[in-house]
C-alpha cells in the first residue's frame, strides 16, 4: 500500500533496481496503480517490459552483468546480484570452473549479442552451467524470450526482497 501511494519519481527509485539499471520500466508502470498484491505489481511491471520496443528490451538483457565475470571479480556488481550469484556459489569456482565459464560467457556474447541470463536464485552451480551449455546452441529468437523470461524471474524475486 505504501508503494501505491507515492509519487511517481519515489515510485520509480524505489523499484529502480527491480530490472538491472532499467528504472525506466516502474517509472512507466507507476500509472498503473493500484497495485492489489506483490503479484499484480509484478504482472504490471512485466506488462511494461513486454509492451516496450526491442531496442529497451535489448538494453535491459545487455544491462546485466556476465556471470562471475570481470564485475563479480572486481566487486562491482549490484548489491542483488552480488547476493544472488553467491547464492548459487558462482563466487566460489575453482580456477576451472571460472575458465570454462568465462568461455562459456564469451562464446555466448559472441553468438547473441548480450550476456546469458539465468535466475540465479531458482539453480544451483551444476544447473547453471547445464543451462549455460544448452542455451548457447539456440537460435537468437529463442535466447531473447529465455533472456526476458529470466529477468522476469530475477524481477520476481528482488521484488519479494525488498518487499519484504
Amino acid at each position: 500500500s505504501s508503494l501505491n501511494e507515492l509519487d511517481q519519481v519515489a515510485f520509480a527509485a524505489a523499484l529502480a533496481d527491480i530490472f538491472e539499471h532499467s528504472p525506466w520500466i516502474p517509472e512507466r508502470t507507476w500509472s498503473a496503480r493500484p497495485f492489489d498484491t506483490l503479484e499484480d505489481l509484478h504482472s504490471k511491471l512485466c506488462q511494461t517490459l513486454d509492451a516496450s520496443d526491442n531496442d529497451h528490451k535489448l538494453d535491459l538483457i545487455r544491462a546485466h552483468p556476465d556471470l562471475a565475470g570481470k564485475l563479480a571479480v572486481a566487486g562491482e556488481l549490484t548489491d542483488f546480484s552480488t547476493t544472488e550469484q553467491a547464492s548459487a556459489q558462482l563466487d566460489q569456482l575453482t580456477t576451472e570452473q571460472f575458465e570454462h565459464m568465462s568461455n562459456l560467457n564469451q562464446q555466448y556474447k559472441d553468438k547473441f549479442g548480450f550476456p546469458f541470463i539465468i535466475c540465479v536464485k531458482e539453480h544451483t552451480q551444476a544447473s547453471i552451467f547445464q543451462h549455460f551449455e544448452e542455451r548457447v546452441n539456440h537460435d537468437a529468437e529463442a535466447e531473447l524470450d529465455a533472456a526476458l523470461y529470466q529477468i522476469k524471474r530475477i524481477a520476481w524475486h528482488r521484488l519479494n526482497d525488498l518487499i519484504q
